[in-house]
């Protein structure tokens, strides 16, 4: 029993020992703490429908196993009581593995939520899987210049020269380049306030046309003429958007006016045309298209059908398939569609008498 003890006294004495201790229990907490993430926390992740969460834990455990090693070694060594000018290095050495270990990670879960946001864009309208490596990309210099930033306190280092130089970089850059940061932002924007999707049928500044890209510096949109047409995006944040695929309902309603002539039989109007709006084949059934006299005309009576169709790429298709089964069926009961008619008048004073 005395030399047990006095095995002890040495040991707890003994500074070589002590930080050896450190050491052992550093690495067996992280040890059970990488076991309590494996067996604890993944046994519930494993349970939910999507692997993001798994993959997050399974990314979390290097880090936290080499944060525990680290800081093991880092009590070792002061147990050990280094010099001065090596305990500056030694320690600031260890708080940059532990910053850099942090940042690989956060690097590598911010990819790793990124490429899941991008995977399902109906979810998440912000990131796009052609605009992920430019979201990437911020993600990484954001992270690194924080890391950066903590490193250079870890020795002891001023960041604020680094900052101020940073800060007129930035400024200068800016100015340079400040329509492509207008599109950028623009593009952001864009994307996180979904005022339109790839597919959707929009009208800009004349021009419409199906969104085929959606990027962030720009957008594409075909016309029915089969022309690319490609705006900038600073352009349509500024401007006014007329989304035809959008609203409550996917249905796209038409106004086709009409006008007949005065002293036609107002109801056989009405029925003519909403037989022939009931018939056509490109006009929806839900909600039945409808018939309104809207007004006394200079020369006609004036008539509007309304009706909703299902895809607005067909609005020309049926305008030319209601227009002429109008102007046939009109024909077909007799009923008139004016036009213009002017008199001219010729004065003549006849022939000059010549002297």
């Amino acid at each position: 029993m005395d030399r047990l003890q006095e095995i002890f006294a040495f040991a707890g004495t003994n500074k070589h020992i002590q930080a050896i201790v450190v050491i052992l229990a550093a690495l067996i907490a992280g040890k059970l703490l990488d076991l309590f993430l494996h067996y604890g926390i993944g046994r519930l992740t494993r349970r939910t429908k999507t692997n993001l969460d798994d993959r997050i834990v399974a990314s979390l455990r290097k880090p936290i196993f080499f944060t525990f090693l680290l800081a093991g070694l880092g009590g070792a060594f002061k147990i050990e009581l280094i010099p001065d000018p090596w305990a500056l290095f030694v320690f600031a050495t260890i708080k940059t593995l532990i910053i850099l270990a942090w940042s690989f990670f956060m690097v590598h879960m911010v990819g790793i939520v990124f490429r899941f946001m991008a995977s399902h864009p109906t979810r998440f309208n912000i990131i796009q899987p052609d605009t992920l490596p430019v979201f990437e990309i911020a993600s990484k210099v954001f992270i690194f210049g924080g890391g950066a930033y903590f490193i250079m306190l870890s020795w002891d280092l001023d960041p604020t020269g680094w900052l101020a130089s940073a800060g007129i970089i930035g400024i200068a850059v800016g100015f340079a380049a400040k329509d492509t940061l207008a599109n950028l932002f623009a593009g952001v924007f864009i994307l996180a306030d979904a005022p339109y999707k790839v597919g959707d049928y929009i009208e800009l500044d004349g021009h419409r046309g199906q969104v085929i890209k959606i990027g962030l510096r720009s957008t594409r949109i075909l016309t029915r003429d089969d022309i690319e047409i490609t705006i900038p995006n600073s352009t349509i944040a500024n401007g006014k958007i007329v989304n035809e695929s959008g609203g409550p309902s996917i249905k796209h309603r038409l106004r086709i006016p009409i006008g007949v002539a005065y002293g036609s039989d107002v109801d056989k109007v009405r029925a003519v045309l909403q037989e022939v709006a009931d018939t056509n084949e490109y006009i929806s059934k839900s909600p039945e298209p409808r018939v309104r006299f809207r007004s006394f005309g200079d020369s006609s009576l004036n008539f509007e059908v309304l009706c909703w169709i299902e895809d607005p790429a067909q609005r020309g298709l049926t305008q030319d398939s209601l227009n002429t089964s109008i102007y046939k069926a009109l024909g077909r009961s007799g009923i008139e569609i004016p036009f213009p008619k002017r008199d001219v008048y010729i004065r003549s004073d006849g022939p000059k008498q010549t002297e």
